[in-house]
């Protein structure tokens, strides 16, 4: 882990003296402005440093949830910097390969500041479309939903990172937003929060004031992995009245209808305990809609051919900072919304928060409310 975070640490730092010698220095930009803009890129690296020793637990966040913010933020600001920085770099190559410096200069002098503004404008914009997750009305047919279900209304939660920079504040909003829609059963996707149990459980206490009369369950993320301590928060989650499945299934009922709902465990970590499709799926009546929980879209590649009648996941965000998103599509086969990953109908939500920078563009954050209906 030392070594990882040195490693980041060296490349952000390389990355910040590559993008100010980029727009500050090459233009040639006076002394006073290299010398200003220079302290600025320092500050935000040690702001992002900062962030990330807090989303890692090393920091209590409790105090200082305003320097991840800002860290975090930064880190958006730098992402869309380095986009502006390549599309500039494309639109000066022509004057380079010419060999007309002056040109050059020019282009450079009115690009670089157009790249900074409009990197702060997009993030602006960013924080503005990540700040207010809304539901999205989805409607499943499927022949294998009974009479008695026709018409089930299932809230998806996922991806609330709450922790270094979303709090208790957060959660409730989120709450509020799925108890608003009367679902009749809540599924939690993972990646609820980010950091330490004993630092940011808290933050998590409103999810025990979900209401759905079937019942509230969920499967971990692979950042309840990654955060050293996944059964810690699994079982918090049981304290606040979620059903964790863990490479199980069981039935509910309503009205003598029933349907199968399954969870597999998260591929992070290399553990032991990872995804195991065959107990998650056994004993499953073939002849009952079966619903499926993973956090990662592609996870249904393991549960091809197993009758599988709808996945449920997250963790893609909907690429959160586009362009991101083609990035995330080289690691995930669904992005968001419903989409066939082999034989399997998945629904993969962009989450209610944001991973990192409290930003979202172009990906605006969603609660899912899922109706099943006959076909």
């Amino acid at each position: 882990m030392s070594l990882f975070v040195v490693v980041v640490a060296v490349l952000l730092a390389l990355v910040t003296w590559a993008l100010h010698r980029r727009l500050f220095v090459t233009p040639q930009w006076p002394y006073a402005a290299q010398l200003a803009s220079a302290v600025v890129f320092v500050l935000g690296w040690l702001a992002v440093l900062a962030a990330f020793a807090i989303q890692g637990g090393v920091i209590d966040p409790a105090n200082t949830r305003w320097l991840a913010w800002l860290g975090m933020t930064w880190l958006a600001v730098v992402w869309y910097l380095i986009v502006g920085v390549l599309v500039l770099g494309l639109v000066v190559l022509p004057a380079r390969l010419a060999g007309r410096t002056s040109l050059r200069r020019t282009m450079l002098r009115i690009g670089a500041p157009t790249v900074v503004v409009a990197a702060l404008s997009t993030t602006a914009y960013g924080i503005g479309e990540a700040a207010e997750p809304a539901v999205t009305p989805v409607t499943i047919t499927n022949d294998l939903v009974p009479e008695e279900l026709d018409g089930l209304r299932i809230a998806l939660i996922t991806d609330l990172h709450v922790g270094p920079v979303r709090d208790a504040g957060f959660t409730r909003r989120v709450v509020d937003l799925v108890n608003r829609e009367h679902p009749d059963l809540v599924v939690i996707a993972g990646d609820i929060a980010d950091g330490k149990v004993a630092q940011v459980g808290k933050d998590l206490a409103p999810l025990a004031e979900l209401r759905a009369p079937l019942g509230t369950f969920g499967v971990e993320g692979n950042h309840e992995v990654i955060s050293g301590e996944p059964e810690a928060w699994l079982r918090h989650w049981e304290d606040l009245g979620v059903r964790v499945l863990r490479n199980e299934n069981l039935s509910i009922a309503r009205n003598g209808g029933q349907l199968t709902i399954a969870g597999i465990n998260d591929p992070s970590g290399n553990r032991p305990d990872g995804p195991d499709v065959e107990a998650a799926l056994s004993g499953v009546d073939p002849d009952l809609f079966t619903l499926l929980l993973a956090h990662q879209p592609r996870l249904a590649e393991l549960a091809a051919g197993r009758g599988v009648n709808l996945q449920l996941s997250g963790h893609t965000h909907g690429g959160q900072l586009w362009p991101f998103d083609y990035l995330v599509r080289l690691q995930q086969p669904a992005l968001e919304g419903l989409a066939p990953v082999g034989d399997v109908p998945v629904y993969t939500s962009r989450g209610a928060g944001a991973w990192g920078p409290p930003v979202r563009v172009l990906a605006p954050p969603e609660v899912p409310v899922i109706t099943l209906r006959q076909r």
